[in-house]
């Protein structure tokens, strides 16, 4: 089953350098250092609510350090909605709401074009809803409240 070949090369392999100049221009932040910390800090939030095959695959598209800090996370047992994903990091990190949540789609659209469109497809399949629009899509499913209300 998993013996072919995946077709999601790293589109746009970059350095980390080169990664962090991208999200310090993405979140308009005032230095290299405050651009890794939002790096280190949504990669690892990251880490720590994907699974299988789309947690490795999304590794080999990143520089190694940022591979690192994603894979260096142990997965939650329980997986956290976009928002949740949002307060979950600004209560560890002791930021604002507002501040996560700018951090995260700094930090995520570096990550979308590395990930290329059929990975995000299947990352974005295995979370909970909200998160497309943390990596800059639209949101196409349907929530689960509305489906259960309807039955």
């Amino acid at each position: 089953m998993y013996d072919q070949p995946r077709p999601n090369p790293a589109h746009h392999a970059m350095t980390f350098d080169q990664m962090l100049e991208r999200v310090r221009y993405e979140g308009v932040y005032p230095t290299r250092e405050r651009a890794a910390e939002a790096v280190h800090h949504v990669l690892a939030a990251l880490g720590r609510q994907l699974t299988g095959d789309e947690r490795i695959d999304l590794a080999h598209c990143l520089p190694v350090e940022a591979a690192l800090t994603l894979t260096a996370q142990t997965p939650d047992t329980q997986h956290l909605t976009g928002w949740g994903f949002v307060k979950d990091l600004a209560a560890r990190t002791g930021a604002t709401p507002a501040t996560a949540r700018w951090d995260t789609g700094a930090v995520l659209a570096v990550v979308t074009p590395l990930a290329g469109p059929d990975l995000l497809a299947r990352i974005l399949r295995q979370l909970p809803g909200g998160y497309a629009l943390l990596f800059g899509q639209a949101e196409l499913r349907q929530p689960q409240l509305r489906a259960a209300a309807a039955a």
